[in-house]
């Protein structure tokens, strides 16, 4: 009995340090750009998509440039990212040779981890979908502390923190700790937003190749006319995120969710749910 409790606290905890996976050759020396000062802020009610849940979101209409925020203040409040940083990772292993392609392996070195699809050799594509953090953690480790900082710091992804390179160690095992997992970075959800539209858009020095092989594993949702891409993260103290963009035939958004709510237990999984309310609502509808 007290093995079966020991092993359920073991995956509770690691659980809430990781995001909810997904449910479904040039180099350029461009970097990532501020945005211009003629695009169009919107203050809107997306309270019946949160149903009481604290938390804000943050819409940009990329074709007729105009931000949409839920609880604007909260936007520009930053926290952790968790595994939505698989996103950022992704292009850094695949910048710097440690990834190559949707089939890249990282080796399994045997460890049982409570999440059963962790226990295996995993390819890109199913690392980053089973949103696997020791496989992250072996591209990070691999692309190095100081390429990392220079990427981040090019980026501006949020305030560029990556002082507690291991994490706060408080998973119980040491490869399923980072410091993009409620610790020391940190960005906002409007950050999130323009860091996201300067990669698609082509305005950072990641190629053109490598981003479409993001894009792909970052499919979600898709339906005759709506495409939806994007990355879950669940924090340990009770936060939730989905962020990517959508497209609609030529039209593309981008998007951030950001739940942070100690009265109950939130997720990842939950912020995406609201997204898709809100894509579904107001996105399809125009």
């Amino acid at each position: 009995m007290k093995k079966i409790l020991c092993f359920i606290l073991l995956t509770t905890l690691v659980l809430s340090l990781i995001g909810c996976g997904s449910d479904k050759k040039v180099k350029s020396n461009k970097v990532a750009r501020p945005h211009t000062t003629d695009e169009i802020s919107q203050e809107v009610d997306y309270s019946q998509y949160f149903n009481g849940i604290d938390g804000c979101a943050v819409l940009y209409d990329n074709q007729n440039k105009i931000y949409y925020f839920y609880n604007k203040n909260l936007c520009n409040v930053q926290s952790t990212p968790c595994s939505t940083f698989k996103i950022i990772s992704t292009l850094m292993g695949l910048k710097n040779g440690v990834l190559s392609s949707e089939d890249s392996t990282m080796n399994y070195n045997g460890t049982i981890y409570p999440i059963e699809t962790w226990n295996k050799n995993l390819t890109l594509k199913d690392a980053f979908n089973n949103s696997c953090v020791w496989y992250y953690r072996q591209v990070i480790d691999k692309v190095g502390k100081d390429q990392v900082q220079k990427e981040l710091n090019q980026l501006k992804y949020g305030n560029c923190d990556i002082s507690k390179w291991n994490g706060s160690l408080e998973a119980p095992f040491p490869d399923v700790n980072g410091f993009w997992l409620d610790s020391s970075l940190k960005i906002s959800a409007l950050e999130q937003v323009n860091i996201l539209r300067n990669i698609f858009e082509g305005n950072t020095e990641y190629s053109q190749n490598n981003i479409d092989i993001l894009k792909n594993i970052m499919l979600t949702e898709e339906t005759d006319n709506l495409r939806v891409y994007g990355k879950t993260g669940t924090g340990r103290l009770g936060s939730g995120k989905f962020v990517g963009f959508c497209e609609k035939g030529s039209k593309r958004y981008y998007f951030a969710i950001y739940l942070d709510n100690q009265k109950e237990q939130v997720s990842g999984k939950i912020a995406k749910d609201i997204a898709m309310e809100i894509i579904k609502n107001t996105v399809n509808e125009q």
